[in-house]
């Protein structure tokens, strides 16, 4: 296990290093919670998602996420236009609205 003898494949951080006061959204959430007599244990598991110099900012993970494959499904649409077009792409299939009568 680990990466078949070649070390660990990681170094997993030490818990201690996420604090829930360093993250502004994760300590007004804590503050909710306790207004209400509530309190989240597991709130320290949420402070990586704010780390931004590991982990970028929400907006640039979903921007990542959303043009992951972009380029390649646009040059693929691109080659599927271009090869019904040259490929005689006028043929409907029998899909015209005249043949109905």
């Amino acid at each position: 296990m680990g990466g078949h003898g070649h070390g660990e494949p990681y170094k997993v951080p030490d818990a201690s290093t996420y604090k829930v006061e360093s993250v502004a959204k994760l300590v007004e959430v804590k503050e909710a919670l306790a207004r209400q007599g509530l309190k989240d244990p597991w709130l320290r598991n949420e402070v990586w998602r704010y780390d931004v110099k590991q982990f970028g900012s929400h907006a640039t993970r979903f921007r990542a996420f959303m043009m992951r494959g972009f380029v390649l499904g646009l040059g693929l649409t691109a080659v599927t236009v271009a090869c019904e077009t040259l490929l005689g792409g006028d043929d409907h299939h029998g899909h015209g609205h005249d043949e109905h009568h």
